[in-house]
């Protein structure tokens, strides 16, 4: 069987990483390697772009592509990796690890490589001098033009460029946002269950937290207002909830607005991937309801376009814009402007939004593939409930309760999901694993990925059942 753009991938990363190419090692170029391997050039181009852009090869033009002479040229031992633990620390490993079904990665076959590579070369050549000093704190004014332009159509949010805030991505999202607003042992509520990165971080910075249960509406706002009465700042993901996947109903998002400003508080809307539902239309964000600017709307390049773009953006409550900006000078000094440019290209040339639409119809498909699959290869183990959009699938243990074990042996296996039980703060949680599947290609690709891991799973469940 030809090798896809993963295969290619996957085999040069660990060349390099094993020695066996060394820093400065010119590799075939794209014509050349697409005959050998007898393959579509575009399949070799998507393999070199991810190697690039994670910056194991850089390209020369002219003079061909070559293995990135600032990697370090002692070769890695050839040794299997060990498995992760399925737990928060597990999550939050320095290393990414390799495999499928890796919960939150875009399609990495279907992104438009070609026309994001004359992007970056086009804004490379347009650099300027005075582009080569410090960029500017807030973000690159035709990216925050572009993305209030994108979030006024498409997520309802009224806006402008002097409202974004150009960040590193969520974690730089969430803590501007904390140093901007929170004084020294301020409260925050967040969702329980809730996103491990957010919880990890929040403790670091935050450390009186009130976890606040979810059910199929969303957040329980009665709960926050009954049980959180000092809290300053609540984290929510309306659109499609982290990891459960429910909507926060319309009843209780005017309910959340409603306790923010009768407490002088802040919500933050993390809406990470609002952007795709598949059984309706986009539904309109927390922040097109809030007629009282107590809502901080944040969102990330992450899932929409790559995890290593590394670049966020918030929509700062004008009330405290120059909390914003003045804490953004102290703690960030702004993002790199190459990128910026980059994105800014990709955003108001149209691309953007031809990609999301494209995105939407695939992901729809793919979810149907993984849960036919998951559902033929393990009948009777999971319960999928269907919700309305997002990139993962949770699948609940209909009766086991032992998903972090069984995580690690789907993980033995290379595939890559997570255990949902670590996600909760309190005693009484939900079992299951989170299932990426943006990434299958068809429903053979699927079932075969599945199916790796039967036997062990067979053995551990029915020790444990």
């Amino acid at each position: 069987m030809k090798p896809g753009y993963r295969e290619i991938y996957q085999r040069y990363r660990q060349n390099i990483r094993d020695g066996v190419l060394k820093p400065g090692d010119r590799v075939p170029s794209i014509r050349l390697l697409a005959q050998e391997l007898q393959v579509a050039k575009k399949t070799v181009e998507a393999a070199y772009a991810v190697l690039v852009g994670e910056g194991y090869l850089v390209s020369r033009g002219p003079q061909g592509t070559c293995v990135n002479p600032a990697l370090a040229s002692v070769p890695r031992p050839a040794a299997p990796a060990p498995a992760l633990p399925a737990g928060n620390d597990g999550l939050l490993t320095l290393h990414e690890p390799d495999g499928f079904l890796r919960p939150g990665i875009p399609s990495l076959d279907r992104f438009p490589y070609k026309k994001w590579l004359l992007l970056c070369a086009r804004a490379t050549r347009a650099m300027r001098p005075e582009e080569m000093v410090n960029p500017p704190v807030a973000g690159f004014a035709p990216l925050r033009a572009a993305i209030a332009s994108y979030l006024t159509i498409s997520r309802g949010v009224a806006c402008n460029a002097d409202d974004i805030f150009i960040t590193s991505g969520y974690r730089g999202n969430l803590l501007l946002t904390l140093q901007a607003l929170l004084g020294h042992g301020d409260r925050v509520a967040l969702e329980e269950p809730g996103y491990f990165v957010g919880q990890r971080l929040l403790k670091a910075r935050a450390p009186a937290l009130y976890p606040v249960p979810v059910d199929d509406e969303g957040i329980q706002v009665a709960h926050l207002q009954r049980h959180c009465p000092d809290a300053r700042l609540a984290i929510v993901t309306p659109s499609h909830h982290s990891p459960l996947g429910v909507t926060l109903s319309l009843p209780r998002k005017q309910q959340l607005l409603a306790w923010a400003s009768q407490h002088n508080a802040w919500i933050v809307e993390d809406d990470y991937d609002g952007e795709f539902h598949y059984t309706r239309n986009v539904l309109p964000s927390l922040k097109s309801l809030d007629t009282d600017d107590r809502v901080i709307y944040i969102g990330t390049f992450s899932k929409t376009i790559m995890p290593s773009v590394r670049i966020g953006y918030l929509v700062m409550p004008r009330s405290a814009r120059q909390a914003f900006l003045e804490s953004g000078a102290l703690f960030t000094g702004g993002q790199p402007l190459l990128m910026q440019k980059i994105l800014a290209a990709f955003l108001s040339g149209g691309d953007f939004y031809a990609h999301l639409k494209k995105m939407r119809a695939l992901y729809a498909r793919r979810r149907e593939m993984a849960i036919r699959a998951l559902h033929q290869v393990y009948p009777g183990v999971f319960a999928t409930p269907l919700e309305d959009g997002g990139m993962h699938v949770v699948a609940y243990l209909k009766t086991a309760t032992c998903d972090e074990a069984l995580a690690r042996v789907w993980q033995q296996h290379q595939l890559q999901v997570n255990a949902l039980s670590p996600w909760y703060l309190l005693p009484e949680k939900r079992y299951g694993l989170i299932i990426g599947y943006t990434n299958l290609r068809s429903q053979e690709e699927a079932v075969a990925l599945l199916t790796r891991a039967v036997a062990d799973t067979r053995a551990l469940l029915g020790e444990t059942g």
